[in-house]
């Protein structure tokens, strides 16, 4: 009987050290799953991003063809053409966080939208098929954009909830995983967030 008490023991001390391994394998485990999955949020938020720059490089490099058009109709709208100018420019050479450059973004819509709205008192120019088809394209390309907004948004929100919740944000914050900035209008630009209306 003296001999079977301390194989007991032995026995007693394997299982808990069987269960305390065990439970570091599972927690590894859970831990390596979560960072994998904010790798690919982070992936998936920069990729989403890329997507929106390329829709809005076609758009800044469409806009100079608009305005050469309305120039040759509305020369003496110097002030309007100007501002649509300005507003690409600042907005090409904005290299700030999504945040930033939504605001930037929503000046350059308001600059065009502003030139459209001045378009209509110029019926020659409305009636101009090189300007109708750059006002259709612009107007698609606005809507891509708004897609591809809605898409990084989305992708933000997820890659953020991870951040933040518990327990996946004790991986996040011991990884340094940064939360990303949404790309949201202001409500004031709201109404230059819409697609510019093709009218024929």
């Amino acid at each position: 009987m003296l001999q079977a008490f301390p194989g007991q023991r032995w026995g007693r001390g394997m299982t808990a050290f069987s269960i305390l391994v065990l439970l570091i394998v599972v927690i590894a485990a859970y831990a390596v799953v979560i960072y994998n999955r904010l790798i690919a949020l982070k992936n998936r938020v920069s990729e989403a991003w890329s997507d929106i720059a390329v829709q809005m490089k076609r758009r800044y490099d469409l806009i100079p063809n608009v305005v050469e058009t309305v120039k040759g109709y509305a020369a003496h709208e110097q002030t309007t053409l100007e501002q649509v100018v300005a507003a690409r420019n600042v907005a090409m050479s904005d290299n700030g966080d999504a945040a930033h450059q939504a605001q930037t973004e929503g000046l350059l819509q308001g600059a065009l939208k502003n030139l459209f709205a001045l378009a209509e008192s110029y019926p020659d120019l409305k009636a101009n098929q090189g300007f109708l088809d750059l006002q259709t394209q612009l107007a698609e390309i606005e809507e891509v954009i708004q897609k591809a907004r809605r898409y990084y948004n989305g992708s933000v929100r997820d890659l953020n909830n991870l951040i933040e919740q518990f327990p996946s944000n004790l991986i996040a914050g011991m990884f340094n995983f940064k939360m990303a900035s949404f790309f949201e209008l202001d409500p004031a630009q709201s109404a230059a967030a819409e697609p510019v209306a093709v009218k024929f």
